[in-house]
């Protein structure tokens, strides 16, 4: 359902036009976080309404969150477009054109509200009512800032060079609170200015991020996603169940796998307060991870998940499409043919759900076994790249064909290791066969010497 608000300009209101209705406009995006809401309408303009930061009579000019029970605009930015806002408990970050239009990459970044952790970026702790460039990112910056999102009291940006380049890279910006590492700067220090997250690799595009409570997550072109903050970056909150040799923050990004592998075709990362979820597969896969209370991590269950589970998505079966409702007559025979197919629904993912941890089980162990076999032979943990090439693109295996192709590439050390692991193999064999036959000729002459007796 579309939602409209309804804008006046009161500067080009005639006396005739003022008893005329104007055209509603139309919400292109909405954000929330803490106790405000934003809204950027189809003109580029920018909407705020719950506890705003405004300028109160009682605070004689001083910082201070005013209630406002209806949308008010951002009169800072008339005559400009805003392309994208963010906000945390109590601050807003906006990336606004520098002339009327937005061309491309002409974006300032501005913020205001509360600054007491440096969630601004403005280099100090003083908060600001009204919105402030924040110097790194103006529009002389050789930074073009494509993605932004705030945390309760820390802030994340996503930039690529402005200048075309031959090496498509970006970089993540983070400032603000960084007690619980949420910042990922390797330290739990609070940042009063933006400072590049050095810890993650160059050379990758990151195509989203986002933040919840405290913790941080981006996700790359590529399919790597990493995560940093409270609870090894899963933004569990102090009171959860989170403990041993893992247990603590992640003040730096640690790597999250799909089954030990990158996620297919990423579309997108979102945070709450203490989870994450991922789009994937070109938005037919949903991954979840973190907090798990009142089921909102989708995968049936209510605890706490470590590492990403698959969000019940989409619907099982063909037969549960829209049109099948849409062939039910008779009202009461439709509800109840709804609620049959509730219940046979509910059975299925519940089944599902028992094949998909099943599965997940077997896998992990195969996973194990390879992990050991690998291991033993070249002398390293298995990892995704030793995956052989046939295997990725056709499906199909030519063990032989593999092997020849290993042992071409393999230089002197390498093959010197293989010839020592058959050697020692074939000792093994050997061994075991002269023990057999030994055993064998054994009781082959115990019934012999006993009938001789």
């Amino acid at each position: 359902m579309e939602e409209f608000l309804e804008l006046r300009s009161v500067d080009s209101l005639t006396d005739e036009s003022k008893s005329k209705s104007i055209a509603p406009i139309k919400v292109c995006s909405v954000k929330a976080g803490g106790m405000m809401s934003l809204a950027i309408d189809n003109l580029g303009a920018l909407w705020m309404w719950g506890n705003c930061p405004q300028q109160s009579n009682s605070t004689e000019g001083g910082f201070s969150l005013v209630s406002s029970f209806t949308p008010f605009p951002v009169w800072d930015f008339h005559g400009h477009t805003v392309v994208k806002v963010a906000c945390g408990n109590e601050h807003v970050v906006a990336l606004v054109s520098a002339g009327e239009t937005y061309k491309g990459e002409d974006l300032v970044c501005y913020s205001w509200g509360n600054n007491s952790h440096g969630q601004l970026g403005l280099g100090d702790r003083e908060s600001r009512l009204r919105p402030q460039i924040i110097e790194t990112f103006n529009q002389g910056s050789p930074w073009a800032v494509y993605e932004v999102a705030c945390g309760a009291f820390h802030t994340a940006l996503l930039t690529h060079k402005k200048r075309p380049s031959d090496t498509l890279e970006s970089i993540c910006w983070t400032f603000g609170l960084g007690e619980n590492g949420q910042i990922g700067h390797g330290t739990t220090q609070t940042a009063l200015s933006p400072e590049p997250v050095k810890e993650l690799p160059r050379y990758v595009y990151l195509i989203s991020v986002d933040c919840g409570l405290f913790h941080t997550s981006v996700v790359s072109s590529a399919g790597e996603v990493w995560s940093w903050g409270m609870a090894k970056g899963l933004g569990l909150c102090p009171d959860a169940s989170f403990t041993g040799g893992d247990a603590g923050d992640a003040i730096s990004p640690l790597l999250i796998s799909c089954n030990g592998a990158n996620f297919q075709d990423p579309v997108d990362v979102v945070c709450g307060a203490a989870h994450t979820v991922l789009v994937s597969h070109d938005g037919y896969k949903l991954w979840s991870w973190g907090r798990g209370r009142c089921g909102v991590l989708g995968n049936g269950e209510t605890i706490d998940c470590f590492v990403p589970s698959m969000v019940l998505w989409p619907p099982l079966k063909q037969e549960f499409e829209q049109e099948e409702f849409n062939t039910f007559i008779d009202e009461d025979n439709k509800a109840a043919k709804v609620s049959e197919e509730i219940t046979e629904t509910d059975k299925r993912l519940s089944m599902a759900m028992e094949e998909m941890k099943l599965v997940q089980s077997e896998l992990s162990i195969m996973e194990q076994y390879v992990s050991i076999l690998h291991g033993s032979i070249f002398g390293r943990p298995f990892e995704k790249q030793d995956i052989p090439s046939s295997l990725r693109t056709s499906g199909t295996f030519d063990i032989t064909r593999e092997w020849e192709n290993m042992l071409e590439l393999a230089d002197r050390s390498k093959l010197v290791r293989l010839e020592m692991f058959h050697r020692n193999m074939l000792a093994g064999v050997k061994d075991k066969l002269m023990k057999r036959r030994i055993q064998e000729i054994i009781e082959e002459c115990l019934p012999s010497s006993t009938t001789g007796k």
